[in-house]
This record gives C-alpha cells, structure tokens and sequence, in this order.
C-alpha cells in the first residue's frame, strides 16, 4: 500500500457540494492535517462559488483536470451515488486514495471493481461508516464484546425518520433507484455494516420494499413525477448462530419513534436509541438491564467523547472517520471501515432487491468470494 508524508497537510480534493458543502469541507478544514485544495462540481458557477465561500484554492469542473493536478494527494467523494463509482473508479486510477460516502455504488459488481483497482493501486479507501465512531454505539460495542447480554436471542432495529414524509418535497435523484435513491441506500447501507460490526456477518436475508409516495413535484414545472426508490423497508436477517434481527427503516414516518438499536439475550438487555429526528448523532442513549430486572440508562464513559461538539453532529463522527483514514494512509493499510465493508454493505443491499423481486430468502455468500 502507498504511503503519505504526514509531515504535511494531506491535500484533499471534495467532490460534490451537497454534503459535501455541509461537512466534508468544514470537517477537512477544521482537521489539523488536511486541508482542502480543491472542490468539484460538473457546473462551474456552482463550483466557484463554493470554492469561493470556503476560501478554496481551486475549482474545477473537469474531473480529468482536477485528478491530473499533482497538488492533490487524495479525493473526498460526497456526490450522489450514482457517481460513486465512475468517480472513484478515475480516482483510484489516477492514483489518489478516496474518502468514500455511503452507499458504496450502485451493485456489488462496482463495489468489487473499486476494490481490486485499489488493491492493485495499492491505494486505501475508507467508507464514511461514522456510526462505527459515535460515543454511545462505541459504548454498546464494547458491552456486547463483553457478553452483557449473554447470548443473542433477538434484535431489532428501527430506523424510522419524517426526513422525505412531506409529499411536496421535490422530484430529484432520490427518488429513483437507478441512481442509488431510497431508504435501503441511506440507512440500510449504514444498518447493514453497524450489525456486521457488532455481530459479525449475516447467514440470510428477506426482503419487503415499498413506496409510499409514488409522485414527487418538479422542482422548476411543479409537474408530478414519478418515484420508484424505496421509502419503507421491511428486513429480516438470520445472524450468526442463527440468531433473528428484525429490520424496519423509513424516511416517511412523521412522528417516527427515530433510531432504535435492540438486542434482547439470555442474560439481559441492551438499548440504544435516539428520538432526534433533526440530527442523526446527537441525543443518543444508552439502556441496560439484567434478566428479571428494570431498565437503567448508562453513562457513556467520557474516554469515549468526542474531543469537540459542533452544532451540526454530523462533523464531529466525520473528523473521526477522516483520522481513521489518516492512520490508514500512514500505515499503508486498508482496515475497517474500508471499501471491503463498503461491499459487504453493498452485498446486502443488493440481496434485499434479489429477495424483493423473488419474494424469497437469499443466502449470503462468503464476501471473501468477492475480493
């Protein structure tokens, strides 16, 4: 694997203004060892003017441009995920590592050309999997690591959010499938590889995918357009050891009970969960009990704190993810979160279309069979 000189500021290129604009720039500026050299967007304008308000040397509307510039060592990939691939993909090639946005690409295929042109190119990629570096699921990780609960016999996740419950919220990517939109890349991208991370790999899936706001208004004309991404989802995954997980995730709950993680075993009970419904890393909590006694919330230990708050919960996960990248660009290594678990993430993603279209279980494979 290649290496960096972190005797400087790692110089990072951000494509995409969306989030992109909304953290990626603001973390990768507030982190002490990189800074920002570049922004893309395919519109000039749009480009300059980011460039402009973030105090950004360059901005480029030509990916090949940008990529060809030997003062950027690495790339930051914030676009729509029907981008993902194709950008990171001239990335790779053009020899930059890449911080990469969930979901991985649009198939399992993508994700597994990523991932042998990276090994190949010796050139690491991280996966913005921030859940992994939240205090409180930091907390619960290393509870279930020390058997608490004793063995698995339940979990049960809710992830349900009013973020796309307005039907008047306009037509755009998001709402096609094709182009990566839906509740099953949000948030069970995320789900999939937090429960890989917290009980290892799952054995099978079935899967329920629905739309409940089939139309969705121009932005520009008002005309009514079609949706064909996943609003509501319904999983269920076998575990290790056979153990049952119950899945419902949905962007269109208007009083959604928020982010709910369960697990229920033979010596007690573990809960983690947040009712926030604005900011998808604050104001989680943490609940235990032991067999035959009453809930108690825990304390998150303060070794486990981010180092700082900001307004936007987002940043602070992200600048963990960006020192994870760090260390692994250092040690020339690719270690979780990395584009392996973003295709496993994927993987399963992938599954859940095959067991829509089937109406059956699927197995999943070995991932080593992908790499």
């Amino acid at each position: 694997m290649r290496h960096f000189d972190a005797s400087q500021p790692l110089r990072v290129a951000v494509l995409g203004t969306g989030f992109g604009s909304k953290v990626h720039i603001p973390a990768l500026q507030h982190h002490s060892e990189t800074t920002v050299q570049a922004v893309y967007h395919r519109q000039p304008d749009r480009a300059a003017a980011i460039a402009v308000q973030f105090g950004i040397p360059n901005a480029y509307s030509d990916l090949d441009q940008l990529l060809a510039d030997p003062a950027i060592e690495a790339v930051t990939i914030a676009s729509p995920p029907f981008l993902h691939y194709p950008m990171a993909w001239a990335a790779l090639s053009a020899g930059k590592s890449v911080l990469l946005e969930k979901p991985t690409t649009l198939n399992v295929e993508e994700a597994r050309a990523l991932w042998k042109l990276a090994s190949s190119q010796g050139l690491t990629v991280t996966l913005d999997f921030e859940y992994r570096f939240v205090p409180a699921w930091q907390y619960v990780a290393e509870l279930l690591a020390e058997g608490v609960i004793g063995q698995p016999w339940l979990v049960k996740l809710d992830w349900l959010m009013s973020s796309r419950a307005d039907a008047s919220r306009p037509w755009n990517w998001y709402a096609l499938r094709s182009q990566g939109g839906g509740a099953l890349g949000a948030l069970g991208s995320h789900s999939f590889d937090y429960l890989a991370w917290l009980f290892g790999p799952a054995r099978r899936l079935q899967a329920r995918l629905f739309t409940a706001i089939q139309e969705r208004p121009d932005a520009t004309t008002g005309e009514l357009k079609p949706v064909d991404s996943d609003d509501t989802d319904l999983i269920q995954l076998e575990l290790a050891e056979g153990v049952p997980c119950q899945i419902s995730l949905s962007s269109v709950c208007r009083q959604g009970r928020g982010h709910w993680l369960e697990v229920y075993g033979d010596r007690g009970t573990l809960i983690l969960g947040s009712s926030n419904q604005k900011d998808y890393v604050h104001g989680f909590q943490v609940w235990f009990a032991s067999a035959g006694q009453a809930l108690q919330e825990l304390t998150v230990p303060q070794r486990l704190a981010f180092r700082q708050e900001f307004a936007d919960g987002r940043l602070a996960p992200f600048l963990r993810v960006v020192d994870h990248w760090l260390a692994d660009l250092r040690h020339g290594q690719m270690t979780a979160p990395s584009l392996k678990e973003g295709l496993y993430s994927q993987l399963l993603i992938d599954l859940c279309w095959q067991s829509q279209r089937s109406g059956e279980w699927q197995t999943v494979p070995e991932l080593n069979r992908f790499l």
